[in-house]
């Protein structure tokens, strides 16, 4: 089987778990156009009723960026939030295939409306993941992609690279994906047990302490709906992860992987806390758009996200920066502001939005990941129980 229909399979079988009979939304760029026909095929294959390709592009998307208001790219649309709701309803599943065919289409943009997102949209479709939606999101391979890590559109050198990170090497991917599922469980379970109040990152450049809300979960190796069917929302993944306490964040940040915000590519990126908020933030390059996203609603500045990644990764095995922050997050330890999960807590998907606020999760139309591990990180945690050391210098040691 060649790479590219292992590639769709495992999407179909293992990351959205596809039952017969269900719908799936495939939201794609037009750059992905070969992969989405194979994930197509792959969906129908076992036993889709319906496959919806949503296209975007990003040269498109630039004209509506010079054309139009920042209020009008912000703008949600009625129609939109009735089909958002209409595929919950349905329980449709749904792949996103990423991977930027041009990370500098957006070159000389205001950042602002590079920022832009009808911020009502994006909040119904994390509201419909988090209740009845299965979604997994892949990185797909293509030119643009291949040119921003290895300075030529090498394409087959960039599906070796995938293939290691998403073990399409492996003799049997699925069931490779199931054992790697089943060891980032156990962590997670392990860390339940330790009720921990407090995470700690320590590195060159980085000491964050980050305070976690009552009743808190770790999630590791996937997930599983209200129906009892597992799946991973995102290939690869090799995390632990929860969601914070959005008032307890102190310290500094140095980014260690470059990160795509709105198109654009951020380097050199350091970021302070206080108070759990975001109170500064610098970078070599593409500050700018950081601080737009920061201000794209009242939560942006705050972590919806902390998570444990040690160095027996398969994206580290693979020797690239990605440039891709599906990739490169599980590179390494890493945090997020925006969007915290309601499953981050016991019984938290049953909560009211002002439940999940009261215990201190946030709220808020982004959540961006930003890499912090790797050589040297210090992960410790404590609770009632004491203090543990859970990552040694990027080795899990728990």
């Amino acid at each position: 089987m060649a790479l590219i229909e292992r590639f769709a399979d495992l999407v179909v079988r293992v990351g959205v778990n596809l039952q017969p009979g269900q719908g799936v939304i495939l939201r794609t760029d037009t750059a992905h156009l070969e992969i989405a026909r194979a994930v197509v095929e792959a969906a129908y294959a076992a036993g889709a009723a319906w496959v919806e390709p949503i296209w975007s592009d990003g040269p498109m998307h630039r004209s509506a960026v010079d054309h139009t208001s920042a209020e009008q790219l912000s703008a949600s649309r009625p129609w939109a939030l009735a089909r958002i709701e209409e595929w919950r309803r349905q329980g449709a599943v749904a792949i996103t295939l990423l991977g930027d065919p041009d990370p500098h289409v957006f070159e000389g943009a205001d950042p602002a409306k590079v920022a832009a997102r009808p911020v009502e949209e994006a909040a119904a479709m994390r509201r419909a993941f988090f209740d009845g939606i299965r979604w997994t999101a892949v990185g797909a391979p293509n030119p643009g992609w291949a040119r921003q890590i290895f300075g030529e559109p090498d394409v087959d050198r960039l599906w070796q690279a995938v293939g290691t990170a998403m073990r399409l090497d492996a003799t049997d991917p699925v069931a490779a994906w199931r054992e790697r599922s089943a060891t980032l469980a156990a962590r997670g379970r392990q860390l339940d047990k330790l009720e921990l109040t407090e995470v700690r990152y320590v590195g060159e450049g980085t000491d964050l302490t980050v305070g976690l809300p009552a009743g808190v979960r770790w999630t590791g190796g996937g997930m599983v709906d209200a129906a009892g069917v597992p799946y991973l929302p995102n290939i690869p993944t090799e995390e632990v992860f929860t969601s914070p306490d959005r008032h307890r964040a102190e310290g500094v940040i140095r980014v260690t992987k470059p990160v795509v915000i709105a198109g654009q590519l951020v380097t050199g990126l350091r970021v302070t806390f206080a108070g759990g908020r975001v109170t500064d933030v610098s970078a070599t390059a593409g500050a700018d758009v950081v601080r737009a996203q920061l201000d794209t609603d009242p939560g942006a500045r705050y972590l919806g996200e902390v998570s444990l990644v040690d160095r027996d990764s398969r994206i580290a095995a693979a020797g690239i920066v990605f440039h891709n922050t599906l990739f490169d997050e599980n590179a390494g330890c890493h945090v997020a502001w925006g969007q915290s999960f309601p499953f981050a807590v016991e019984g938290g998907l049953a909560m009211t939005a002002d439940e999940r606020a009261g215990l201190g999760l946030n709220m808020s139309g982004v959540h961006t990941d930003v890499v912090i591990g790797g050589d040297g990180i210090t992960v410790t945690g404590s609770g009632q129980h004491g203090t543990v050391e859970i990552i040694r210098d990027d080795e899990w040691v728990l």
